[in-house]
């Protein structure tokens, strides 16, 4: 079986969106989270899906469920202090229906323009590695700075990935990594895959795609907002020529 955990418990401080957390904007009608749900929803491979989200929209989140019609969530969990707490929430709701084999999507519930092919080749990379990270290559040079201010190191770009989400796992990898985080005392890493690699595991990458993006800024929203548009702005020009106008 294929689950999803969706962690969207953050309040989106570098959105500045004071009133609204990120993923509760609208944009072009939709929530950005009912996007990212309608994206996995719509996937055949996938069985289930449990969103980790703060604790005091939950209800308002199951009322846009139900309002656009959002299959496949079985489950909202409330979010935990951070990103690793609220993924550990929603990946605890997930092992009590799940098989150590079974494979587990993790995703931050702001990423509305994932496409089916890139869910498609994350369920096989992992079922294949128990791993599954993708990657997009650097088109950027890349500076290491210890004070933000000077840099003294300029490292290989051709070796420099962006990586992205979903991320896969098997329960087992995944759910083995946050146990031994917690021996260790290791409450923060940035992303799973990071976790593992902290932990002395190797994770497997593969292609993603530059479209993925993760809406985090307002430079962001503005770019998911034009997409948007200009989706609707060729619809229409279809519609037009359909009937000769």
């Amino acid at each position: 079986m294929v689950h999803v955990v969706i962690f969207a418990g953050g309040v989106g401080a570098r959105m500045k969106s004071l009133d609204i957390p990120k993923q509760f904007i609208n944009v072009d009608g939709k929530p950005i989270i009912i996007r990212t749900l309608e994206n996995f929803s719509a996937h055949p491979m996938v069985d289930d899906i449990v969103v980790s989200c703060l604790s005091d929209k939950i209800d308002y989140l199951w009322d846009l469920i139900a309002e656009f019609k959002t299959p496949k969530v079985t489950s909202i969990v409330a979010g935990g202090v951070n990103g690793h707490g609220s993924i550990h929430n929603g990946l605890v709701e997930v092992q009590k229906f799940s098989a150590p084999d079974d494979i587990v999507l993790i995703c931050d519930g702001v990423r509305p323009l994932i496409s089916q092919q890139l869910i498609t080749d994350c369920i096989e990379t992992a079922t294949k590695y128990e791993t599954a990270v993708p990657v997009t290559p650097s088109i950027d040079s890349v500076l290491q700075s210890e004070d933000g201010e000077t840099c003294c190191k300029s490292l290989p770009r051709k070796q420099m990935y962006i990586t992205q989400a979903p991320q896969g796992y098997t329960v087992r990898k995944i759910m083995n990594a946050h146990d031994e985080a917690e021996k260790r005392g290791i409450t923060n890493p940035i992303s799973s895959s990071e976790l593992l690699i902290e932990l002395g595991e190797t994770v497997h990458i593969f292609k993603g795609e530059r479209d993925n993006i993760k809406v985090t800024t307002p430079e962001d929203l503005k770019f998911l907002r034009s997409r948007y548009y200009y989706r609707s702005f060729e619809n229409f020009a279809k519609e037009e020529l359909k009937y000769g106008l």
